[in-house]
């Protein structure tokens, strides 16, 4: 009776850690979605969480780089709307993602006397994500050609 109850009690934990866990691609675009959410409320530290402390981008500019960029862009833009498309994603290994995609971001530039200047930008972004932990994290971007 003992030994029914632990191979019925090993086959209920196994199938609830196999329901439980999302697939690698759904994490990543949670993580996608999340930072969208930051960018869009301008959060410079809930953006940067999912920023790898080795990122680097296309020009060499690391975290730090970056940093600085998003606070002065969350400055001059005081409302930030992002249309965001994932256009391609692939899973090179258990903790690697490469991400293209397109990103629509219109902002209000910072300029209180005219209020319907707008600054609107279309652009595609190649990005490798890294899996710390639990976690998705941006360890390479490159702004793509439009």
């Amino acid at each position: 009776m003992l030994r029914r109850f632990s191979v019925l009690l090993t086959c209920v934990f196994l199938i609830s850690a196999c329901g439980s866990s999302d697939s690698p691609e759904t994490q990543v675009r949670r993580a996608i979605d999340a930072m969208e959410k930051a960018a869009e409320a301008r959060d410079v530290s809930d953006l940067m969480e999912f920023v790898a402390d080795d990122f680097r981008d296309q020009y060499g500019q690391d975290r730090d780089q970056l940093r600085q960029y998003l606070m002065g862009y969350f400055i001059a833009n005081q409302s930030i709307h992002l249309l965001t498309r994932i256009d391609e994603l692939e899973l090179p290994g258990p903790d690697e993602a490469l991400v293209r995609m397109t990103i629509g971001m219109v902002g209000r530039e910072a300029d209180a006397a005219n209020a319907w200047n707008l600054a609107a930008d279309v652009q595609d972004f190649e990005i490798t994500l890294r899996r710390e932990d639990d976690d998705w994290k941006v360890m390479y971007a490159k702004r793509g050609s439009r």
